[in-house]
């Protein structure tokens, strides 16, 4: 079978989008696997399809590189912003997205009828251990040790619809990230696996990281781990709430503020790369 897709990304953050509208795709798990393989396949960091909603303007699914589903990510929703909008499916230019995670809120930032920057609604941030889910009785799981290898990590942990870990460090670009990476995320302490943000404090309004994402390995963005980074950031008494914060990846910087409601909001680019047709036989 022939599929159409559009590669695109979030600073640095790639996946191939399918639209839902026009396409159907009998196992999107499997699909996501073989076009994520950067050599035999189309590459990227995951699938996301973009379908309709009985509960909101549009739909998101997210299928990581390994097939495995996600709930949320928050570079695709931009992405989603952008291609919906351009596409003509919308002339909105505030919409709302269906997810696993619940309906997030997009504002589209339009010049010449192309979106350029989207700003989304995260919702609020979810700090109760047993929901974000680790396995812990505290009523927070903020600068607690955990100890890897041998190795003792102060971890504070945030979910954004998706579970986080943030460890903070003095130098982030030398981390042996492909080797300590899976270590968190396979770790018993968290249950659904967990992203993994190391960071570095730039200034008071200006974080450094990487990350580490489940079923992925290391991405160069990752929106919903900057937005846990940015609320870790504040808990751990480095930046204020209700500030902006600039969030550095390897791919680009995003904007995260964390309100003193709890909510998250992020901005950031989306960017197209090109349109495509794959040839895919199902194994």
């Amino acid at each position: 079978m022939k599929i159409n897709f559009t590669k695109m990304h979030g600073i640095g953050n790639d996946y191939v989008y399918v639209d839902g509208f026009k396409e159907t795709i009998p196992n999107p798990n499997a699909f996501s696997e073989f076009i994520s393989d950067r050599h035999f396949g189309i590459g990227a960091d995951g699938l996301v399809m973009i379908l309709p909603s009985d509960t909101a303007d549009f739909r998101m699914r997210m299928f990581n590189a390994d097939g495995s589903e996600g709930k949320m990510c928050g570079n695709a929703t931009r992405c989603i912003g952008k291609f919906v909008y351009e596409a003509g499916y919308t002339t909105k230019t505030n919409i709302s997205l269906e997810t696993l995670s619940g309906i997030k809120y997009l504002k589209l930032n339009v010049e010449n009828e192309k979106v350029v920057s989207v700003e989304v609604d995260m919702g609020k941030a979810i700090l109760i251990p047993k929901e974000i889910p680790v396995l812990s009785d505290l009523d927070r799981f903020v600068n607690e040790a955990i100890t890897i290898d041998d190795k003792t990590y102060n971890v504070t942990c945030v979910s954004m619809g998706n579970p986080h870990a943030v460890i903070y460090c003095d130098d982030v670009d030398h981390l042996p990230l492909e080797t300590i990476g899976p270590k968190f995320e396979f770790n018993p302490l968290f249950p659904e696996r967990i992203n993994t943000e190391f960071v570095q404090i730039i200034d008071a309004t200006t974080v450094k990281m990487r990350v580490w994402e489940r079923g992925s390995g290391e991405t160069w963005a990752c929106g919903t781990g900057a937005c846990a980074v940015a609320v870790s950031s504040v808990l751990n008494g480095f930046c204020k709430q209700g500030e902006e914060i600039t969030v550095k990846l390897r791919g680009g910087e995003l904007k995260i503020t964390y309100n003193e409601d709890g909510t998250v909001l992020m901005k950031g680019p989306a960017t197209k790369v090109f349109d495509g047709i794959i040839e895919y036989k199902e194994a």
